[in-house]
């Protein structure tokens, strides 16, 4: 068993910055302290063997897509993504184990695809840095899978820094992420996840619909990435929906830029009023929250939160609230109490905190 290879890939939330990676704006992701683990062994044949969960998925590394589906398309598509690149790989046995929730927003998927990225580059000797990785994961994603994901998560989840969220601009050229000193545990705080249960899915219409409405609105506006807009634009836009995602897009990248301020400041009440009017943007701009993501953001706050807000694409999957600690329990309380009152499956409420990025275990 001396030729098994075990990564370790954390999940991510992203503390404000949402829509804005494939809008050609910043976010503040951060890596949490909850993984997925890729074991991995190379065979001699060209198959490729996953497990996960007590489910096995056999294809062949010639995988091309459209080929496999549900859970293991993303194991494929990380194959093809290497294979596309130049690195195939003559076979392997996987074996993924993870304590990420899925469909929770929490970027299991980015963490699959980096995982097994990072373990047929490390098999395979090709000697990728970690942004390399981070772009071929998106491609298995993107045009594999067909998920029209930006780059953040997968940034999140290979830059990862323990106590620090990171600034990242996927855009850029070459990809940036910058460590952003954030660690609420030694101010006292929680972050604190409520992953509400409903089903969330980059792969579903709502993500891809919302892409195509801020590529519309830029191409109106003669801009090759929405974020490049100035105020002057909202005059422009005629559409009432068009001009709403792009006040969103301005909106949260000032967000982002007021974000890093408060933290390097340490004005964390301040932070909590970014993540609050972040979620607003999103739920009434946007348009990707729904009625779970709202009344967790509205009972967190409610609780004592300093602020909350959804995290992730949207259309489910979990918010974030930052938290004194004393008040961890009463938001965790209030919130369940209003899921049970509206007849809703119990919301898993849990603290995480900024974690390492993809790592070989020792």
């Amino acid at each position: 068993m001396d030729d098994v290879r075990t990564w370790q890939i954390p999940g991510r939330v992203n503390v404000v910055g949402e829509h804005l990676d494939y809008n050609g704006g910043p976010s503040l992701p951060c890596a949490i302290d909850r993984f997925l683990t890729v074991k991995a062994r190379p065979r001699e044949d060209g198959v490729v063997n996953a497990w996960s969960a007590g489910r096995k998925a056999t294809f062949s590394t010639s995988v091309g897509p459209g080929d496999v589906d549900d859970w293991a398309a993303y194991v494929a598509g990380s194959v093809w993504a290497m294979a596309q690149a130049g690195h195939p790989s003559r076979g392997v046995d996987l074996v993924i184990e993870s304590d990420l929730p899925v469909g929770a927003g929490l970027s299991s998927s980015a963490a699959l695809t980096v995982g097994v990225v990072s373990a047929l580059d490390e098999l395979g000797g090709a000697g990728l840095d970690g942004t390399a990785r981070a772009l071929l994961a998106q491609r298995a994603e993107n045009d594999f899978v067909g998920a029209p994901t930006g780059l953040m998560d997968q940034l999140a989840v290979v830059h990862g820094q323990e106590g620090h969220a990171l600034l990242t601009e996927p855009l850029a050229d070459p990809p940036s992420a910058d460590p952003v000193a954030f660690d609420p545990t030694a101010a006292g705080l929680s972050l604190l996840v409520i992953a509400t249960g409903a089903d969330h899915s980059h792969a579903a219409g709502g993500y891809g619909q919302r892409r195509e409405e801020c590529e519309r609105a830029a191409t109106e506006l003669g801009l090759d990435l929405l974020a490049h807009a100035g105020l002057d634009a909202m005059l422009t836009l005629e559409d009432e929906t068009l001009k709403a995602r792009l006040r969103h897009v301005i909106t949260e990248t000032a967000r982002v830029r007021a974000a890093v301020r408060a933290l390097r400041d340490q004005q964390w009440a301040q932070l909590g009023t970014i993540l609050t009017a972040s979620h607003e943007s999103l739920r009434d701009d946007f348009q990707v929250s729904c009625a779970e993501l709202d009344v967790a953001v509205e009972a967190a706050t409610e609780a004592g939160a300093l602020g909350a807000r959804m995290t992730g694409g949207g259309f489910g999957g979990s918010a974030i609230a930052l938290v004194p600690q004393s008040k961890a329990g009463p938001v965790r309380e209030l919130v369940e109490h209003r899921f049970d009152a509206l007849g809703w499956a119990a919301p898993t409420v849990f603290a995480v905190r900024p974690a390492a990025g993809a790592t070989l275990v020792p």
